[in-house]
C-alpha cells in the first residue's frame, strides 16, 4: 500500500466529552473526524479509558491511591494509504498522576492484524495401475501435517524473505473470522469458509475464565487483583505492547489435501500484487515450524495455542 506522510502544521482540539478537557493536537493534514472515526484510535481509547477506571473501582489496583490520567495527546505522524485512507499514527500520549509521575506514551498505532495457523494432512490415497493397487498405511498419513508459512519482504525488519504465519491487517468492516479467511485467498489462493476457522485466542481467554471459575476465584468485592483483570483488552495477542497498538488474534484451520495438491503450493507466488504484496509459500512440517519460523512471534504464538488448546481437548 502505497502512503503518504502528513504535513508538519498542526491544529488543536478538545476530545469531545473528556472531563477535565484533553487536547489533542495534530497534523492539519489529518482532520478531527479522520481522527475520532478511525477504528484504532477509537479502539485503543476505549480500552486506555477502560484501563483508568479500574484505578478508582478496584481498591487493591496499584495505581489505587494516586490514579494516573490521560492530560493529552500530540499526534506526531500520519501516514495515508492509496486513497487518502488513514493507515498508520505516531503519537504521544501523556499520562500522568497528580504526583508528577508519568507513563511512557509513545505510540505506533496501526491497528489490529489477524494471523492464520494453516493445517494441512495429506489425504488416504491409492495408487492403482492395471494390475495393482497401493494403499499408503492410514496412520502413517494422520500423523503427517505441514504448515503453510509466507516468505515477503518486511523492511521493517530488514528483510526482503521474512518467514512468518500468513498475516493481514483487519480493514473497518466485518469479523475478524472474515478478515483471516480473506487474508488467507489473498496470500494462499485457498477458499475457506469463516465457519472453518477457529479462533484459538479466544479460545484461550474462555479457558483462562472456565479455569478462574473452577478454583472458585470469584471477584475480591474489594476490588482485589484476579486473573481477569483486564478483559476490555482485545482477545489477542500484542506482538510488542511496550510501543504498538497493534493485537492479533490467531486463527487455525485444518483442511486435507491431495499429496500433490500440498507439493503444488510450495514455491507458489501469491500475494495481491497491485498492492505491492510479493509472498512465496513455504511448506513445512508442523514439527518443524518452530525452527523454520523462530523470528516470527506469531508463529511461536501459534504454536504455543495450538499445543495448549490440542492438550485440554478443546481443539
Amino acid at each position: 500500500m502505497a502512503g503518504t506522510r502528513s504535513s508538519t502544521s498542526t491544529s488543536t482540539f478538545m476530545l469531545p466529552d473528556s472531563n477535565p478537557s484533553i487536547p489533542i493536537t495534530h497534523p492539519t493534514s489529518l482532520s478531527q473526524d479522520q481522527l475520532l472515526t478511525f477504528p484504532a484510535f477509537k479502539t485503543w481509547l476505549s480500552t486506555l479509558q477502560e484501563s483508568l477506571a479500574l484505578q478508582h473501582s478496584q481498591k487493591a489496583h496499584p495505581f489505587h491511591k494516586s490514579p494516573y490520567a490521560l492530560r493529552s495527546l500530540d499526534i506526531q505522524t500520519v501516514d495515508f494509504f492509496s486513497g487518502h485512507r488513514l493507515g498508520f499514527l505516531k503519537f504521544k500520549a501523556t499520562v500522568t498522576n497528580d504526583q508528577g509521575e508519568s507513563l511512557p506514551g509513545s505510540v505506533f498505532m496501526r491497528g489490529g492484524s489477524v494471523a492464520m495457523l494453516i493445517v494441512l494432512t495429506p489425504e488416504h490415497t491409492a495408487n492403482t495401475n492395471a494390475n495393482t493397487t497401493t494403499t499408503a498405511p492410514q496412520e502413517e498419513e494422520e500423523q503427517e501435517e505441514y504448515v503453510i508459512l509466507t516468505l515477503q519482504p518486511r523492511i521493517a525488519a530488514g528483510s526482503l524473505s521474512f518467514v512468518e504465519l500468513p498475516a493481514g491487517m483487519i480493514d473497518d468492516s466485518g469479523t475478524f473470522a472474515g478478515a483471516a479467511a480473506k487474508e488467507i485467498r489473498e496470500e494462499t489462493g485457498l477458499d475457506f469458509a469463516t465457519d472453518e476457522l477457529v479462533d484459538m485466542s479466544q479460545l484461550a481467554v474462555q479457558a483462562q475464565s472456565r479455569s478462574q471459575l473452577d478454583r472458585n476465584q470469584e471477584p475480591d468485592p474489594n476490588g482485589a487483583e484476579n486473573d481477569m483483570d483486564e478483559p476490555h483488552l482485545q482477545a489477542a495477542v500484542y506482538p510488542s505492547p511496550g510501543g504498538s497498538d497493534e493485537f492479533v488474534p490467531i486463527f487455525l484451520v485444518r483442511k486435507r489435501l491431495p499429496r500433490h495438491e500440498i507439493d503444488q503450493l510450495k514455491g507458489k507466488l501469491t500475494g495481491l500484487r497491485d498492492h505491492g504484496e510479493k509472498i512465496t509459500l513455504k511448506i513445512v512440517r508442523l514439527d518443524q515450524v518452530w525452527k523454520v519460523a523462530a523470528r516470527d512471534g506469531k508463529t511461536l504464538a501459534a504454536l504455543a495455542l495450538y499445543q495448549g488448546l490440542s492438550g485440554e481437548g478443546s481443539i
